[in-house]
């Protein structure tokens, strides 16, 4: 079986798989890239496996005149761009010991022994440069189920890196089967090692949790979580009840996991999910706007379309209501609103408290009437 893609025939990466070869190394690609091109979805990063060590490839990307960047030198890992494309090149790697946050590697020339250290048989399919498919641990068979299953003992392979728990529940996600449900094993395993949790960093963890949830439906891989014992110690307090119903309600809309991660709430999110400035302001703002009364348009006009719509589907789900089918209408109606008075109008009449009263007035009124008064009518409601 072969792939046959175009990124696969770009003159660059076909040129940075003639150089690494260049003294008869083998180079493989695998992971993502092979994974999705045989599932038919977009393939973003190029990862290649190789028994050429780590020296041995910049000296030959040197050679070739293609730029080495030593991204992960000190794990085998050596970047090569050429015509701006990045291609991670990683000499194969055997575990020698591990402690759930990290392994300690050697260097292999064995391709079962580096497929053997990875995660799940769907991320240990490799591919020649022509495209010709290598299957040491027959990972095709779990890719066309969509089965998402552990190499080798769930348990084991969860303890050499806890973040697996969350990889799987994500993986399960975006290319599980979900009528086949989940591996009662891996489910089993996971919920056995709940405490390596606490050890990862809280980077890894939230960066798991979002892909996690911008996947098309995470609805039922949250509810394993949740059976699971995993959302309790991630993200203490989060209930998904409301997530499937948000999930309906985005139906050809786009994607947003915060608004979801909005929807499971929890204690401490900022810090639980070391999420940044502007992502722990958006999530605020929209928990609080859904939580309040304020119509579309109004939210639309105070907090801008895109936290508005995000506010607004929230409530929805939350109040078990259906949408109203003019809200998005009255969103984009309110975010291209400015409100036509300014300070400088009610001068010298209003100063200081009186002057912010009477705006606050005026606005309250100029938004109840859909944003059609004008500014005349507006000063004219102060006379």
């Amino acid at each position: 079986m072969r792939i046959d893609q175009p990124w696969l025939k770009d003159p660059a990466t076909q040129a940075v798989c003639k150089a690494v070869m260049g003294d008869g190394a083998q180079v493989l690609f695998v992971g993502g890239c092979v994974r999705n091109a045989l599932l038919g979805e977009a393939v973003s990063d190029m990862d290649i496996a190789t028994d050429a060590l780590p020296e041995q490839v910049v000296a030959l990307a040197g050679r070739a005149g293609i730029k080495a960047v030593p991204t992960g030198i000190d794990h085998g890992t050596v970047t090569l761009i050429k015509n701006g494309i990045p291609h991670e090149i990683t000499t194969f790697r055997k575990d020698v010991a591990t402690d759930g946050r990290r392994a300690v590697v050697a260097y292999s020339t064995e391709i079962t022994e580096d497929a053997r250290r990875r995660d799940f048989t769907m991320n240990a399919i490799y591919a020649r440069p022509d495209g010709e498919i290598i299957d040491p641990l027959d990972g095709m068979a779990d890719l066309q189920k969509r089965r998402i299953r552990f190499i080798g003992t769930a348990e084991n392979r969860i303890r050499e890196d806890y973040l697996r728990s969350l990889r799987y529940f994500r993986f399960h996600a975006w290319y599980g089967d979900q009528t086949l449900g989940f591996d009662p094993n891996a489910l089993a395993a996971i919920a056995a090692n709940l405490e390596g949790l606490a050890t990862l960093s809280k980077e890894r963890v939230g960066a798991e949790i979002m892909k996690l949830l911008a996947a098309p439906d995470p609805a039922p891989a949250v509810a394993a979580m949740r059976q699971a014992g995993v959302l309790a110690q991630i993200l203490p307090g989060a209930d998904d009840r409301v997530l499937a119903p948000l999930i309906h309600l985005e139906s050809n809309r786009p994607v947003s996991a915060l608004r979801r991660l909005g929807a499971l709430g929890g204690h401490g999110l900022k810090d639980a999910l070391r999420l940044s400035k502007a992502q722990a302001s958006h999530l605020e703002t929209i928990r609080e706007a859904a939580a309040g009364t304020a119509g579309a348009g109004e939210l639309g006009y105070r907090i801008g379309a895109e936290q508005a719509l995000d506010a607004m589907l929230l409530r929805t789900a939350l109040l078990e209501q259906p949408v109203s089918p003019t809200f998005e209408t009255d969103i984009a109606l309110g975010a291209g609103m400015i409100f036509p008075v300014k300070a400088r109008d009610l001068l010298p009449d209003f100063k200081g408290a009186a002057l912010g009263s009477a705006l606050k007035k005026m606005e309250a009124e100029w938004i109840a009437s859909g944003f059609s008064l004008s500014r005349e009518q507006l000063l004219d409601s102060l006379r």
